[in-house]
């Protein structure tokens, strides 16, 4: 993985973060179209890029991996409550809890390992010409989102600016710092395999839980607007295709 891959995934969450800071509120109603894109592109991409590359291996066990990687996001959210995705609960009255940004960075932390040799996993596939970065661009479409999320949480715990800094710049470093270790190791087609199938299983569920979430008030039904860009996010991850021809 280049350099500015590394730096881009830490900038996306002090961006994310740091928007939230400047403004200290948020119009719900627009977090959720962003929310919506960010979801609809994701699960397109999941579908349309990483299911096919990890079947391609023909190996059995894949299933169980996604399984397995949708398992450990529904068991993470029960730490970061749904941040990931960008929900903002209701204020609690004990204050923040960090169980959140423990959740947060054990997600980032596994999203970011498979993030280095992905490239070379996708080219043993296509040939050499061919390079694919959209498991990169899926976590960070998604890192933006809950970075802000996770700093409104901490201004509405009436935490103090500079902790809310400390933690973005640690939850900003989990995805590189899960690359970067993995690259320290020779990993195998199979073993790389498995973990992409992993982040599979976590792109599954949150993707499609931003998506359950766009209906107004759970009555099924989903308003124009948002189904607008509901669309316009799957049709961006069509258009991806093309540069697999």
């Amino acid at each position: 993985m280049a350099i500015w891959q590394y730096i881009i995934l830490f900038l996306t969450v002090l961006a994310g973060g740091g928007l939230a800071l400047r403004l200290k509120q948020y119009n719900p109603a627009n977090l959720r179209l962003v929310l919506a894109f960010s979801g609809a592109y994701l699960l397109g991409i999941t579908i349309l890029h990483l299911m096919p590359g990890v079947y391609l291996q023909a190996d059995t066990l894949s299933g169980l991996w996604i399984l397995g990687g949708f398992l450990i996001q529904l068991m993470l959210e029960q730490l970061s409550r749904g941040v990931e995705h960008g929900h903002i609960h209701a204020r609690a009255h004990g204050g923040f809890s960090y169980s959140i940004l423990l959740g947060l960075c054990l997600h980032a932390f596994i999203e970011g390992l498979p993030l280095n040799d992905y490239s070379s996993l996708h080219q043993l596939h296509h040939g050499p010409d061919h390079d694919d970065n959209h498991l990169f661009y899926g976590i960070i479409l998604h890192k933006a989102p809950a970075a802000f999320a996770l700093a409104i949480l901490l201004l509405w715990s009436k935490v103090r600016t500079p902790v809310i800094w400390l933690s973005l710049f640690v939850f900003a470093a989990m995805s590189p710092l899960g690359a970067f270790l993995a690259s320290l190791f020779t990993i195998s087609v199979a073993t790389l395999t498995n973990l992409v199938a992993l982040v599979i299983g976590s792109f599954l569920h949150i993707s499609t839980t931003i998506l359950f979430e766009a209906d107004d008030s759970h009555q099924h039904r989903i308003p124009w607007r948002k189904m607008l860009v509901i669309l316009i996010g799957l049709g961006v991850a069509l258009l991806t295709l093309y540069g697999h021809e």
